[in-house]
């Protein structure tokens, strides 16, 4: 657990907040790949994520995924909870273009925008935004990130849910 887990002056009030972004494999899934015999690939996700997302949304916050994996089952994931944002397939620097865009479309800038990622693909992105957050799991790269949130839960264990509930606290 890092030391910024137990101190909530590094989290923002709500109002501060225009959207959160979320990682899936490994931030809302437990980073496993599952298989089933017929070839088809199986997530599993945390439904106090989904429930944390749509409590966001009802304070105003726009919400979104932002992955480097492009799949349908993300893709259905994100209409089931009405997520205001998705963007699949973003590799090699693509989160970032993608919040960047994101951010034009909303007319408001990355200190505006909330991010949790947990491995090296989403390190431009934690840097870039005006708070960043990973799970307890995160990858060493991204936990030694100055000024991150590390949340006390792990990927797919409800850490967006962890987050968003301290942030809803932090009035």
């Amino acid at each position: 657990m890092g030391i910024s887990s137990l101190i909530s002056n590094d989290l923002p009030h709500v109002s501060d907040i225009k959207l959160l972004l979320c990682d899936v494999d490994g931030t809302l899934t437990d980073g496993g790949m599952y298989y089933g015999e017929d070839g088809n690939e199986y997530k599993k996700f945390n439904t106090r994520d989904g429930m944390g997302l749509q409590l966001l949304q009802r304070q105003g916050v726009k919400v979104g995924i932002v992955t480097s994996e492009n799949t349908r089952i993300v893709e259905n994931r994100a209409r089931k909870l009405g997520l205001d944002y998705l963007r699949q397939g973003a590799r090699d620097g693509g989160k970032l273009a993608a919040a960047r865009e994101i951010c034009q479309e909303m007319g408001i800038t990355l200190q505006q925008v909330a991010y949790i990622g947990d491995d090296v693909n989403c390190l431009a992105l934690l840097q870039a935004v005006g708070w960043a957050a990973c799970p307890a799991d995160a990858c060493e790269q991204v936990l030694n990130i100055s000024g991150i949130h590390v949340l006390q839960r792990r990927g797919g264990d409800a850490c967006v849910r962890e987050w968003i509930d301290l942030v809803l606290k932090n009035v």
